[in-house]
């Protein structure tokens, strides 16, 4: 017995993601930015107004001055985060979230409180994995 395979049958219906979900690579870029970890908590420190570098730099433990300088220019760079620079001597400069940095504040410092928060289950969970899987 053989098949054939009519013309009719050949139309297949193309799903096409909704609008919302067409450009996946263009929101990666910019959940890279915000996911990145010194990108949250120079978001989290700055929530309660501006600072200076070396201000952000004691209240962002671990950062070195070379990623905070990164990190912070990434995030002017994408509109989240201004640089005021004052005509002092030395200079001043302050760090400031932009609006669209504050409609970002909310939303990563409960994502930074909630890992704060759950940091010893998901240690936990890791190391029992771990053990499972024979990993180090």
């Amino acid at each position: 017995m053989s098949t054939s395979v009519k013309p009719e049958n050949m139309e297949v219906a193309a799903q096409r993601p909704p609008p919302e979900h067409n450009d996946c690579r263009g929101a990666a870029s910019i959940l890279a930015r915000v996911g990145d970890k010194w990108s949250v908590f120079v978001i989290m420190m700055l929530g309660d107004g501006p600072k200076r570098f070396n201000e952000l730099k004691r209240l962002v433990g671990g950062i070195s001055q070379r990623m905070l300088t990164l990190t912070l220019r990434g995030l002017e760079r994408d509109g989240l985060v201004t640089r005021t620079v004052f005509p002092t001597i030395p200079p001043r400069v302050d760090y400031e979230l932009t609006d669209l940095g504050r409609g970002l504040s909310q939303p990563v410092k409960a994502l930074g409180e909630w890992a704060i928060a759950h940091r010893d289950q998901i240690e936990d969970a890791r190391m029992r994995f771990d053990l499972r899987s024979g990993s180090d």
